[in-house]
């Protein structure tokens, strides 16, 4: 795996976006090169010929990336497959139609794109289809093998099982007994067995998972391994590497308190306040036309203010009003109080319901930017009356108000909205990982990957 923007990446997964990035190119190349006498230098270096190919080919690779399809290397339906490349060249189609409308020298010739497209459409499905089984072969699948077997290590077996591009296999591990998580492999002994184990299988890593480590972890054995070049690490570090957030089943207060990597770095932190206010500046000024379109929307359709402020908790505990428009009817909570919005709530309104799920009515919080309240990214503010009560029954969940709330996040991205205590464990976790990594490169990725999850109205509620 590879880490790019404070995010591993399966180097199969990245093989295959360079790969389809250079096949893609080559078709469009060869189709100009195919049917047209004019110079090929002079075309692309000189004529924007090399700009309007390269729409082209921004439009397809990303077009493959809005339909999900480098989320997992391997193809379940080679049908679908086809059906979702033709909707993806039918859409750099129409973009070539509109850049054609606003300016005659961006698009490429006709016959090249044509021609271009039909390769596209033979070639790199072909391509990937036969991609997968060659990159996990030609790349192996290093083998895991476990020592200790709780449930911990058993999500990340299974997780490593389904996701066979993270470039692992669980080989089996050893415990003082056998235990029921199929996925971890064959049961290999007890821990004492770990040199001969090791000296069988051979491993590219050893995952250490003990609940109770007193009295069962061959410490010495291990340390004889290490030094003989062994790759040994915390199974919980492995959960954080393959799964992207902290495990908190695993997570003891000594490993924060004496663990270099945890943030936020005080550089990053005062960087995030620079870019954050300059992105919310250029984004009012944007947004504004939308803004006024649905203020009156909303004014217009129910009884109440446009705009909703509510109490929201910020960095260090501090508490702030946070800027929304309204998409409940007033005095929504008049009687029930305080409650998590839950799907199909009766208390939306049905433009509320619209803005909601393009997220729209988030658009103020730019403002709570500016003020220096919010982040652009960050964990999601929570309510007070939320906030005493998870801070009792989830161990760190303080710990996420060390840094600005965002409006959106590492959890916002990769998890879905969820009503419940285990999804606020699980969006935690990920809230936990975004503060041991704060930067500008994962802010850049999360706020490029958020204009997806908004548009295709994930997690909206």
């Amino acid at each position: 795996m590879i880490r790019l923007f404070r995010v591993f990446i399966p180097t199969s997964v990245l093989g295959l976006v360079i790969s389809e990035i250079i096949l893609t190119i080559a078709c469009y190349i060869f189709a100009y090169r195919l049917l047209c006498n004019y110079e090929f230098e002079v075309f692309f270096l000189l004529e924007d010929g090399g700009l309007s190919t390269a729409i082209v080919v921004a439009t397809l690779v990303f077009g493959i990336y809005w339909f999900d399809l480098y989320e997992d290397v391997r193809v379940n339906s080679a049908l679908l497959l086809y059906q979702q490349f033709c909707l993806i060249t039918g859409t750099a189609f129409i973009v070539q139609a509109l850049l054609g409308y606003f300016d005659g020298q961006l698009p490429i010739p006709r016959w090249q794109m044509l021609i271009g497209s039909f390769l596209f459409l033979i070639l790199v499905p072909a391509w990937r289809l036969a991609y997968a089984p060659a990159s996990l072969k030609l790349l192996g699948q290093r083998r895991v093998i476990f020592l200790g077997a709780n449930e911990l290590v058993g999500e990340v077996a299974s997780h490593l099982l389904r996701r066979p591009q993270a470039g692992y296999i669980a080989a089996g591990y050893l415990a003082p007994e056998a235990v029921d998580l199929p996925d971890l492999g064959p049961y290999l002994g007890p821990p004492s067995r770990i040199r001969d184990v090791y000296s069988e299988l051979k491993p590219a890593l050893v995952a250490v998972g003990f609940s109770e480590r007193r009295g069962q972890m061959p410490i010495y054995d291990l340390l004889d391994l290490r030094l003989h070049g062994a790759q040994i690490q915390e199974a919980s570090e492995l959960y954080e590497l393959v799964k992207g957030r902290v495990s908190l089943r695993a997570l003891r207060p000594s490993m924060l308190v004496f663990s270099d990597a945890l943030g936020p770095r005080q550089l990053n932190v005062a960087l995030q306040r620079v870019y954050s206010f300059l992105i919310a500046l250029v984004g009012i000024v944007v947004a504004l036309p939308v803004m006024l379109v649905v203020a009156l929307l909303v004014r217009l359709t129910s009884r109440g203010p446009a705009l909703y402020r509510q109490p929201r908790v910020g960095l260090h505990g501090s508490v702030f009003k946070v800027l929304k428009f309204r998409s409940m009817y007033a005095d929504a909570e008049a009687r029930t109080g305080a409650v998590w919005a839950r799907k199909d709530d009766p208390r939306v309104t049905p433009v509320g319901r619209w803005i909601r799920r393009y997220r729209l009515d988030e658009l103020p919080q730019l403002f709570n930017v500016l003020r220096g309240e919010m982040a652009i990214v960050g964990p999601r503010p929570e309510r007070p009356e939320f906030v005493a009560t998870l801070t009792e029954q989830i161990p760190f969940y303080g710990q996420r108000h060390f840094v600005k709330p965002g409006i959106t996040g590492w959890a916002q991205i990769n998890h879905k909205y969820g009503d419940t205590l285990e999804d606020t464990i699980t969006k935690l976790e990920y809230d936990l990982y975004y503060l041991k990594n704060l930067s500008l490169s994962i802010d850049l990725y999360i706020m490029f990957h958020t204009a997806k999850v908004m548009l295709l109205t994930r997690g909206s509620q």
